[in-house]
């Protein structure tokens, strides 16, 4: 595991200090990396944008790329994409080790050929990754002094796999909002790129806007009720959030940790997969991955089949798809999916109601701990954290004034153990488990099918006009897993995605169902705010 303090030429000095500083540090730090070459390198023969890891593995194995030609042209991307040109505003910070980790990874493919399932691969990692060597700000500025002692176990595993971790990505600011990306780390919005007057959803949109740019070849993002799947759908990706337990939570910041789960974003199935793969499995810092003693190591690219819709069994939660208010095109969007899908075999049906959704109230499913939550991981940082509590955090009066009231909220809230609304928030997860469990088997559904959002992509500033979130309905409360796929557009270029949620333990699954959609529609293409260089 490289230290980008002991290994790369390129001092962490060029990391942003402060929101003030970030012109300069942004900068600074391009030209550091950019100048650590120390022999020439072929030039690259290989268009990176929309390419996939097979693809790019192929061209290292063809002799046309080199692990540093793929870094140098994803910096050159963010140099002219990210605070220039379309002035994206996705990243918050460059790894000035990447280009010292693909000169080792080129030597080692010169001696052996690729060393790993992500060999060479430059991942966009969401602000509330821990990664070593840099800071971890979870989109705060009262966190900005918090270096990262070490990866946290999903950045450890895509590294041991071969990847190098190029960038850290904006967030919404603790990961609190779902609708844009904007924290006080990182002056501004990040700007959706397929409209950059509209937000890319939150909290992972730094991540979601970077990978739909192609400033990277791939991301980590969070989700802990949309986080993953909204700012994918927003932004024509493909996101997974998986079964509760699945992944470990180790090394990132939380929100709620009883819902948190952290995941791929990617610009196709087949990569997603690829990476949850690398990133499941038990891990001894998590009691949740318990029951992923055994699933470790699945390789879900066996799932990819294109024929996999035929015969299925898909089931349509209209409560969701047609709830009140929907956006007609999103609407007319998700019927042509559905048709798309029976056209390749698959039975639709009309899913049995959940009565659970009917007779629980949404903020019934939630437990207030983010105050809980986040001092008992400053603490196990230890001296490294800059505040060891909330209200530390809120004395600094370093964050952005539109969680001000949110984080006096959490402030005044007792621990979980002594509020009763979390342990009816288990009650009623068990409840809505069952509920959905039993639809999925009483009617022998492989999926429940819904759009991701009801709505498009708000302009950014916008919170008045519907939202349309509808991640927060079943995947987060059971602890099932869930997938959005690209379903198309509406309006003028808005990205839209499909969502399918599974029984626990039916990642492959949904992974052969979404690839067999995606292969039928090829909805994804790239934004032209980010054309080839």
């Amino acid at each position: 595991m490289e230290s980008s303090s002991s290994r790369s030429p390129c001092k962490p000095g060029c990391l942003i200090a402060s929101s003030r500083r970030w012109t300069f540090a942004f900068a600074a730090c391009f030209v550091l990396l950019s100048s650590c070459a120390t022999s020439p390198q072929p030039s690259l023969e290989f268009e990176i944008v929309e390419a996939t890891i097979a693809e790019i593995h192929q061209a290292m194995e063809d002799g046309r790329l080199t692990s540093r030609n793929l870094v140098e042209a994803y910096l050159q991307r963010i140099e002219a994409f990210d605070k220039k040109g379309s002035a994206i505003n996705s990243i918050v910070m460059l790894n000035p080790g990447a280009l010292a980790r693909a000169d080792e990874l080129d030597a080692a493919f010169a001696r052996s050929g690729l060393t790993g399932p992500l060999h060479g691969i430059p991942f966009i990692v969401k602000d509330n990754y821990e990664v070593e060597g840099l800071p971890v700000t979870a989109g705060s500025l009262s966190l900005s002094k918090l270096i990262a002692p070490d990866d946290s176990f999903q950045v450890r595993r895509i590294r041991q796999a071969g990847a190098i971790v190029l960038a850290k990505s904006n967030m919404a600011e603790f990961a609190f909002s779902p609708y844009h990306s904007v924290g006080s780390a990182l002056p501004g919005h990040t700007r959706n790129p397929y409209s950059l007057n509209r937000v890319p959803a939150g909290s992972s949109g730094g991540t979601a806007a970077a990978v739909a740019a192609n400033l990277g070849a791939v991301g980590l993002g969070t989700d802990t009720g949309n986080s993953i799947r909204g700012p994918s759908s927003h932004c024509m990706l493909v996101g997974i959030r998986s079964t509760m337990g699945l992944t470990s939570r180790d090394g990132i910041i939380p929100l709620y940790l009883d819902h948190d789960i952290g995941g791929p974003m990617a610009r196709s199935v087949a990569d997603a997969a690829l990476v949850l793969g690398v990133i499941a499995g038990y891990d001894e810092a998590d009691s949740a991955t318990e029951a992923a003693k055994d699933r470790s190591a699945v390789d879900y690219l066996q799932s990819l089949d294109a024929k996999a819709l035929s015969g299925a069994r898909i089931g349509v939660v209209r409560q969701i798809s047609n709830r009140e208010g929907v956006n007609a095109e999103v609407l007319t969007r998700f019927e042509e999916a559905l048709e798309t899908m029976r056209k390749q075999g698959a039975e639709v049906v009309d899913a049995e109601r959940i009565v659970e959704l009917d007779e629980i109230p949404s903020g019934a499913f939630w437990c207030s701990r983010f105050k809980a939550d986040l001092e008992s991981y400053l603490a196990s940082v230890g001296e490294a954290a800059p505040v060891r509590t909330l209200a530390e955090v809120i004395e600094s009066g370093q964050f952005h004034p539109l969680i001000g009231q949110s984080l006096q909220f959490f402030a005044r809230q007792p621990p979980p153990s002594e509020n009763p609304g979390c342990s009816r928030s288990v009650e009623n997860g068990q409840r809505l488990r069952q509920g959905v469990r039993r639809v999925l088997q009483e009617q022998q559904l492989d999926a429940l099918a819904f759009p991701t959002w009801s709505h498009p992509p708000r302009l950014i500033g916008d919170l008045n006009t519907p939202h349309g979130d509808n991640s927060q309905q079943l995947s987060p409360h059971t602890g099932f897993p869930a997938i959005t796929v690209p379903m198309g557009t509406v309006g003028e270029g808005l990205p839209t995605g499909l969502q399918l949620v599974g029984d626990a333990w039916s990642e492959a699954r949904l992974i052969a169902l979404a690839y067999a959609f995606e292969q039928a529609t090829k909805h994804r293409r790239p934004p032209d705010t980010a054309p080839p260089l």
